[in-house]
């Protein structure tokens, strides 16, 4: 699996667009998204296992509530999974709970992305809960990884995204506002 430090791999997918046009059917709805898509932004890009499932909608819901969040920190989301864009575009339409998705939902149907970051399941053959902070270098600067069967939570890739930003060392549980560390009066003091 690719982890921190490792450059993101270019990739070129079709995609749902997210917000009210994703939702005007074939050939509207759909655009190419690849790696050099939002140029000299953060990326926050997200891994489910499949559309219509119970877990999945929970957690894209849950990145969708914090869009304007990652918006606000140069930051863009793009979701993920092995199936079509015509599935994701059938589940939007079919899901209140992700009806109204402000963010593109990528279709890596031969599964050349996840492959490349390493992150197929060897039983399923579907991505795994992965999620991966991109620096705008398109550099990995946070990776993490989850099985099918539990979900993430979208708050601490919010957390981790300020911490990163701030170019300092943070300690455990920092929250944006918060002090970093500054080792020179960590010796003074001691």
């Amino acid at each position: 699996m690719l982890t921190v430090g490792d450059k993101f791999p270019d990739f070129n997918l079709t995609a749902v667009k997210g917000g009210p046009e994703g939702l005007e059917g074939p050939g509207k709805s759909f655009f190419e998204v690849s790696n050099e898509s939002d140029a000299g932004q953060w990326k926050i890009v997200f891994f489910w296992p499949k559309d219509f499932t119970f877990i999945c909608p929970t957690e894209i819901a849950a990145f969708g509530k914090l869009n304007t969040e990652f918006a606000d920190r140069d930051a863009v989301i793009y979701g993920a999974s092995t199936d079509s864009e015509f599935v994701h575009l059938n589940w939007r339409l079919h899901n209140k709970d992700i009806n109204d998705l402000p963010f593109a939902m990528l279709a890596d149907t031969k599964r050349e992305l996840s492959s490349a970051l390493g992150i197929l399941d060897k039983n399923e053959g579907v991505a795994l809960r992965a999620t991966f902070i991109v620096d705008p270098d398109g550099i990995i600067q946070w990776a993490s990884v989850n099985g099918l069967n539990v979900g993430r939570n979208p708050q601490e890739v919010v957390r981790v995204l300020d911490a990163l930003q701030t170019d300092e060392l943070c300690a455990c549980n920092w929250t944006k506002g918060t002090e970093t560390l500054k080792p020179a009066e960590l010796f003074q003091a001691a």
